[in-house]
């Protein structure tokens, strides 16, 4: 599913990850951070797609409300266990979104 995004400016945070072989508790910690994500302040959408890496990009309102989900005690607890369990490397890049487009049929 594409998120739908309001007017920009507005933020992307782009988490891509290669993951551990490691499977246990991973679907379920997944599905709840995104449940979560969602009850933030600022909180606008999630796309994810997986193949040979995964690819998560959260949209947000402001940096302000991103650096509030960063601080959420059960995103950081998750993000440690992240580190030590699920994944083998990842990178987060967090940028503005000056200007987007779309097309539907």
């Amino acid at each position: 599913m594409i998120a739908t995004t309001p007017d920009t400016p507005y933020y992307a945070v782009i988490f891509t990850s290669i993951r551990t072989e490691f499977e246990d508790g991973y679907a379920d910690m997944a599905t709840r951070m995104v449940e979560m994500a969602h009850a933030q302040p600022g909180f606008l959408g999630v796309e994810s797609a997986r193949t040979e890496i995964g690819i998560t990009v959260s949209y947000w309102e402001s940096l302000e409300s991103i650096r509030g989900w960063k601080h959420v005690l059960d995103h950081r607890i998750a993000q440690q266990i992240g580190r030590e369990r699920w994944y083998e490397r990842y990178k987060v890049r967090v940028c503005k979104v000056e200007r987007d487009y779309s097309f539907e049929l």
